[in-house]
């Protein structure tokens, strides 16, 4: 078994009404959800009319999820995909068909050229510029493969790099440690352009400022850290 597709939600059932039909199940070998504590029929969506297993999550936070959804798969690489409306699920294939051409992480771009980001038609792009600003500093104090999008949690993995990275962070934090770490480690990092939609279904569960917070604490702690944790992986 190589590919395993893992859905993250929480209260998406608007997201997953839409999204489900347009998810190319037939690419993955495997399909699971890591769900914390919806209470708005998400769960049984799933598991019950979509015959998705659901794997229930105590405890809160999207660093949890993944680190979930690692120790659960079978597969060999592993794409995190949220079905609330802004990623595209028809990038998934396109996801699998570059990590099956030997990179060890692919994240789909919201910056790269060819790509499309929520906020695009707006003047003011504060959650963009951000972004880019701690994508710059990743590329600056880390080197390795240049990146346009670190943050960007619509992503493939292969399994056995994301047990090498030992990702601690908490939360969106996890996604920025990835891609940091996997700099670090001199992995081979690749990105595919990919067009943000428009959220369905309410207000981003991700606070811009919170985030940002996290964010910039987990810069500090791996510049300071250095490569300490693949000494913990060769443990």
């Amino acid at each position: 078994m190589k590919k395993t597709l893992v859905l993250l939600t929480r209260n998406e059932i608007d997201g997953l009404k839409a999204m489900l039909p347009k998810i190319p199940f037939a690419d993955a070998d495997e399909v699971l959800a890591i769900d914390y504590r919806s209470t708005d029929g998400s769960k049984e969506l799933l598991a019950l009319q979509k015959g998705i297993q659901v794997i229930h999550q105590e405890k809160s936070g999207r660093g949890e999820a993944m680190r979930m959804a690692s120790a659960q798969a079978k597969g060999e690489y592993l794409c995190f995909f949220s079905p609330d409306g802004n990623e595209d699920p028809a990038d998934i294939p396109k996801l699998f068909s570059k990590i099956e051409e030997g990179f060890d992480l692919v994240v789909a771009s919201r910056f790269a050229k060819g790509s499309h980001n929520e906020e695009d038609d707006q003047f003011f792009k504060w959650r963009s510029w951000a972004n880019q600003v701690f994508t710059f500093l990743a590329n600056l104090f880390f080197g390795g493969r240049r990146m346009t999008d670190t943050i960007n949690g619509y992503r493939v993995i292969r399994k056995t790099s994301f047990d090498r990275l030992c990702l601690d962070a908490e939360g969106y934090a996890i996604e920025y440690q990835m891609s940091i770490r996997a700099k670090k480690a001199k992995m081979k990092i690749a990105e595919i352009p990919t067009y943000e939609g428009n959220r369905i279904g309410g207000a981003s569960k991700a606070k811009s400022i919170p985030v940002g917070f996290k964010v910039f604490k987990l810069l500090l702690k791996e510049i300071i850290s250095g490569k300490k944790f693949l000494n913990n992986a060769n443990a």
